[in-house]
C-alpha cells in the first residue's frame, strides 16, 4: 500500500520530507502523497506539515505494519515478504497456506489477534489483542537431528529479541516456553514440513505468540495465574512494532547461525533455561506422570532428568511434556 510507503520514508527521515520528494522517489502524483498522508492520520500517526517543507512523522501509534518495519528489516532475508494482519486463525497456518503457494523463505506473517492460536500437541495458545502473533518460514540446507534444536535456538532468539527491546532479559522453560517473573510471557511452536519419499525437510515454520499488553482481564480466569504481559511486568509495554522488528532481527541472525553456530546457541539456552535444577514432573505420552529433578540440557538440546531411584533419562520434547513441581518453570 502507498501509505506504507511513504510512512517507510517518513520514518527514515530526520527532519522534514517534502511532497515533492516523495511523489519522485515512490513515482506517484503529489496528490497521491497526500491522501496517503491523510490516511496515515487517520490510522493514528501525528504528523505535521510545514510550507515549503513537507511533512514530519512526531508520533506513532502502537501499530505494527509493512511501513513501520521495512526500515529496521533492510537487508535482511526475514520480513523480505511481510504480511500483516488485523485477525487470523493462526499465523503459522497463515505461513504454511502460502507454502503451497510458493513463498519464499524469509515470508514472515504477523496478526494483532489469532482466532485458532496452537501449541504443542495440538493445546489451546490464548491470543487476545495486546500480543505480538509472528510465523516466519525457514528453509534451512540441515539434516534432521538438526532440525530437531530449532525450537530451542528460537527461545534464545526470542530472548534476545525481547532483550534488546526492553533491557530485560527472560529465561526459557524448556522446551519453549519464555517465562519473565515467573510466569509465561511468549510461546513458540515450530512445525516441519518433510518429503514423503526422501524424508528431507522442505520447510520450517517458527511461530511466536507474545503477550505485550494485556491485562489479567484480558487472559481470564484459568490462564491469567501463568501468564504474563511485557506491560505486566515492566509497568510499561514496548511499542509492538519496535519489538517485532527486534524479533525478527534476532530470529534473522539465527537463520543465519543456523546450524554451524551451535556452540554459541548451546551455551547460551543453557544459560537461559530455568528448569535445570528444579524438581519436574514428565508427562508421558500414554498418560503416566513421573517426578523427577532436571540434571542438565545435553548437546542436543534434550533434558537430562535423574529419578528418585538413581536412573538417569534423556528425554525430548517430542516424547513427553515437562511440568515444574515448585512455581510455573
Amino acid at each position: 500500500m502507498l501509505s506504507d510507503e511513504v510512512l517507510a520514508l517518513l520514518k527514515e527521515q530526520e527532519g522534514y520530507c517534502s511532497g515533492e520528494e516523495m511523489s519522485r522517489r515512490l513515482g506517484v502524483s503529489r496528490a497521491a502523497v497526500w491522501k496517503a498522508i491523510a490516511a496515515l492520520r487517520q490510522a493514528g500517526y501525528d504528523i505535521s506539515s510545514a510550507p515549503n517543507r513537507g511533512y514530519q512523522l512526531q508520533k506513532s501509534p502502537d501499530r505494527v505494519s509493512e511501513g513501520e518495519l521495512k526500515g529496521a528489516l533492510t537487508g535482511r532475508v526475514l520480513g523480505k515478504e511481510l504480511l500483516c494482519l488485523d485477525t487470523v486463525d493462526s499465523t503459522n497456518n497463515e505461513v504454511k497456506r502460502r507454502v503451497v503457494q510458493g513463498a519464499p523463505e524469509g515470508l514472515t506473517v504477523i496478526a494483532d489477534q489469532q482466532t485458532g492460536g496452537r501449541g504443542r500437541r495440538g493445546r489451546v495458545f490464548v491470543s487476545p489483542p495486546g500480543g505480538l502473533y509472528v510465523s516466519v518460514l525457514l528453509r534451512p540446507d540441515a539434516g534432521l537431528r538438526e532440525l530437531m534444536w530449532l525450537t530451542a535456538w528460537s527461545g534464545v532468539a526470542l530472548c534476545d529479541g525481547i532483550e534488546r527491546c526492553c533491557g530485560v532479559r527472560p529465561g526459557i522453560k524448556w522446551t519453549n516456553d519464555i517465562i519473565l517473573n515467573g510466569r509465561k510471557v511468549c510461546g513458540i511452536l515450530t512445525e516441519l514440513g518433510m518429503e514423503g519419499e526422501s524424508a528431507r525437510s522442505q520447510y520450517v515454520v517458527v511461530g511466536a505468540g507474545i503477550n505485550v499488553s494485556q491485562t489479567e482481564a484480558d487472559f481470564g480466569p484459568e490462564v491469567a495465574p501463568v501468564a504474563i504481559s511485557l506491560a505486566q511486568a515492566l509497568g510499561t509495554a514496548p511499542r509492538r512494532a519496535e519489538l517485532a522488528a527486534s524479533i525478527l532481527t534476532a530470529l534473522d541472525d539465527m537463520r543465519a547461525a543456523f546450524p554451524h553456530e551451535k556452540e554459541r546457541y548451546l551455551e547460551q539456552y543453557r544459560k537461559d533455561c530455568l528448569t535445570v535444577g528444579r524438581e519436574v514432573r514428565i508427562l508421558r505420552g500414554d498418560g503416566r506422570t513421573e517426578e523427577a529433578v532436571a540434571e542438565a540440557i545435553d548437546e542436543d538440546f534434550q533434558l537430562v532428568v535423574r529419578f528418585p531411584d538413581g536412573r538417569r533419562e534423556t528425554v525430548n520434547a517430542g516424547e513427553v511434556s515437562v511440568r515444574g513441581l515448585l512455581g510455573y518453570v
